[in-house]
């Protein structure tokens, strides 16, 4: 709230007949609409740009000689819980690359503690140097065909709908609920029409689209094809560009960016681990290589600001004129889209504000409860037919997964894997403690030879999902799991050989992010010598357990098929 004296100070300092408290003198500055770039002061007062193209004292100043500026960058959608680190370490890790705000959907966290996973963000965003805004987490859990922690009706999610921080209702997952008009669905959608709704629809097209949209959502960060996006932005849903640790469809996307989409598209991660972040960037990397790609530079700056902040309803950040806030991202190039310095709430961003946030306690730290499992608990049955066992496909950069087939050995143990051809066992372990259900079945795509990996990021329910070459294997990293009250851990040959604790709701490391990308790239290590073919192996086993992406998902009630929304036989 900008009081009496400080809004004169701001109309005073814009007209040059007082010192600014901050300006940033000779910068280039990009402008997002018109694509001009022009050499000028910025003079900011408070956390508000009070004046462009003139020339300003202020009592504090930033050399921005040779340097751009660009509005500062906005992740439309993302769950920093993906980051494996706090929001206040997200916030430390993200912030320097230029990544003023970002929207979030604690949805992970919800389907383990629920509202107290939303309150823990909420009381982290009040604190944090960033602007981290949240939506209400839609759907926990995210359908009936597994075991969450934890379930949010309507009534759960409207004490937070007043919350300063609070934009709107976060991605409807379950579109085969708003399509089949499921009653607590529906509650959910009428308390949110008039106000911000996000989208979650893979490959719903056509009039199942139509019907989708006509309960006024919004966006969707779920198309993985150019065709897909078009029909999408036809329908009047805006675009947002995903590239994430494991989703990464920015190169399918990049072409729908353009002259006349830019205002309809804005970018995000969803989900982004800090060894990503550490060798790859954030938001900066998705600009520098959507300009690689032939797209139009300033409308690639737009959508990373302005059409964010339009879709979302920030209506004061995005441009960098007088009256906005004063959110900047200072580059050596555009092009490369460098971040040299960042400029948050019109506070240049350093150490100082880092370490004069007050702290939040830590929540779910005693969420696992599953029990220790022998190796007989991963034996799969023997079936009838055995030259149709379903295997579930996985592709490099894609949560999407294929439904294949394959004919598998038997023995006493029944059903085995078949290394050869890269068919492993799946097992999903409820660790909630309420049911102590399993779900076994098989996956192709890993590469493993040997070994097992096992994660307690299981999207969305976040129970233990693990694969494996052996029960041996599976056993000892789940129990070692267990025992770390969550996290990864890689086995190999009856040993752990690297593990990450992730004990704040199986989740979240309360470690500084560096040591976390250090722990990542041990255990991306350990998965590497046991064969293993994809990039990030850990959410990518992390989304095999997500019953809301087609085609075939393992939950701990069993073998799902999305497309038909119901188990497999």
């Amino acid at each position: 709230m900008t009081d009496t004296a400080t809004l004169t100070r701001m109309i005073m300092a814009g007209q040059g007949k007082q010192p600014a408290d901050l300006v940033i003198k000779n910068v280039r500055l990009l402008d997002v609409i018109t694509g001009a770039v022009t050499e000028t002061d910025i003079a900011i007062v408070a956390d508000r740009i009070v004046g462009t193209h003139a020339s300003y004292e202020g009592k504090a100043t930033i050399d921005g000689k040779g340097r751009f500026a660009v509005p500062g960058f906005i992740d439309t959608h993302l769950h920093i819980e993906s980051s494996l680190v706090t929001p206040f370490e997200f916030d430390r890790c993200v912030l320097p690359h230029g990544v003023t705000t970002v929207i979030c959907d604690p949805h992970e966290i919800a389907n383990v503690l629920g509202a107290e996973g939303i309150k823990y963000f909420l009381d982290c965003a009040e604190q944090t140097v960033m602007d981290v805004r949240v939506n209400l987490s839609s759907c926990v859990p995210a359908t009936a065909f597994e075991t969450s922690g934890a379930a949010l009706e309507i009534a759960d999610l409207e004490p937070f709908r007043s919350h300063p921080k609070v934009i709107g209702l976060a991605e409807m997952m379950n579109f085969p609920g708003v399509l089949n008009a499921d009653s607590g669905i529906i509650a959910k959608l009428v308390a949110f029409q008039g106000g911000h709704i996000d989208g979650h629809a893979p490959l719903l097209l056509g009039t199942a689209l139509n019907g989708y949209l006509a309960a006024a959502i919004r966006t969707d960060h779920e198309a993985t094809s150019a065709a897909e996006a078009r029909e999408k932005l036809a329908k009047g849903m805006a675009i947002l560009i995903r590239e994430g640790s494991v989703s990464k469809d920015l190169k399918a996307l990049a072409e729908v960016l353009d002259e006349n989409t830019s205002s309809f598209v804005a970018l995000c991660t969803d989900d982004r681990n800090p060894l990503d972040i550490a060798e790859e960037g954030h938001l900066d990397s998705s600009i520098r290589r959507l300009i690689a790609m032939g797209r139009p530079l300033h409308h690639v700056y737009r959508a990373a600001s302005h059409s964010a902040a339009r879709i979302f309803g920030l209506t004061d950040r995005g441009l960098l004129a007088p009256g906005w806030r004063a959110d900047i991202a200072l580059l050596d190039s555009l092009e490369d889209c460098r971040v040299t310095d960042v400029i948050t709430a019109g506070r240049l961003v350093g150490p100082e504000l880092f370490a004069a946030r007050k702290p939040v306690d830590l929540v779910g730290l005693t969420s696992m409860k599953a029990k220790p499992v022998s190796p007989d608990d991963f034996i799969v049955p023997i079936r009838s037919d055995r030259n149709q066992t379903p295997v579930i496909g996985v592709k490099p950069g894609l949560i999407l997964t294929f439904r294949e087939s394959a004919t598998l050995p038997s023995s006493d143990r029944g059903t085995l894997p078949d290394l050869d051809n890269d068919v492993l066992k799946v097992t999903v372990i409820e660790r909630h403690g309420k049911n102590g259900n399993i779900g076994r079945g098989f996956v192709k795509g890993f590469g493993l030879k040997r070994g097992a990996i096992a994660s307690s990021v299981g999207h969305d329910s976040h129970n233990i999902t693990v694969i494996g070459a052996t029960d041996e294997d599976m056993a000892v990293a789940v129990n070692r799991l267990i025992e770390l009250n969550g996290g990864f851990v890689v086995s190999d040959g009856g040993k752990v050989t690297a593990e990450l604790a992730l004990p704040i709701a199986g989740l979240m490391s309360p470690k500084p992010f560096e040591e976390v990308t250090h722990d990542l790239q041990a255990l991306r290590d350990s998965a590497y010598a046991l064969d293993c073919v994809l990039p990030e192996p850990f959410l990518q086993v992390a989304f095999l357990a997500l019953p809301v992406i087609p085609h075939l998902k393992m939950t701990d009630r069993g073998l799902f098929d999305v497309d038909l929304f119901d188990f497999v036989d």
